[in-house]
């Protein structure tokens, strides 16, 4: 009895934690997924045959204003719809992006997985998403541009912490 009620609590503040995540203003900037995309590296290597490009040492990539830096980055191409997948890695990987509201998101993690074809980002590894003082914790945070949604779980029993910081008192002018 005493497990399924640990099982339940567990549940429930999993779901809260998602739902209180979800209470951040996500509303990208549409626009940047129609942007070109533009990478800057020290080095790059490629796998023509499998379609697979990396990207090495101080990598930015830009799309609007999303930039995601990174130690290593590679662009693996589907062959059979040709939609492109970017998986960064570093010691963070950052990704950073303003939202249609002017605000900043800021994502970081070991690894930052971004499917421009799919409207999300899966960052996993010490992941980190910040925005307006207000920020998530957990192993793996996915964010999707279209609904507008985070998820934030953790693995191992460790847990999701979410930290929200009071919306500014606005100034009243006299």
């Amino acid at each position: 009895m005493n497990k399924l009620f640990i099982n339940r609590l567990h549940i429930s503040l999993l779901l809260l934690s998602v739902s209180v995540s979800t209470v951040f203003n996500v509303n990208a900037a549409k626009i940047d997924l129609q942007q070109e995309i533009s990478i800057d590296a020290s080095r790059q290597a490629a796998d023509l045959k499998n379609k697979i490009f990396s990207y090495i040492d101080n990598v930015v990539i830009k799309q609007g204003s999303l930039v995601i830096n990174a130690d290593l980055v590679q662009v693996i191409t589907a062959t059979e719809t040709d939609t492109k997948t970017y998986i960064a890695q570093g010691k963070p990987a950052t990704f950073k992006q303003t939202l249609e509201d002017g605000t900043p998101i800021y994502l970081q993690a070991d690894e930052i997985k971004y499917e421009p074809a799919k409207n999300t980002v899966t960052i996993s590894g010490n992941a980190e998403l910040r925005q307006e003082g207000s920020k998530v914790n957990g192993s793996v945070i996915t964010y999707n541009f279209l609904t507008e949604q985070v998820l934030a779980k953790s693995e191992n029993d460790q847990r999701v912490k979410t930290v929200l910081q009071p919306k500014q008192l606005e100034k009243k002018n006299p």
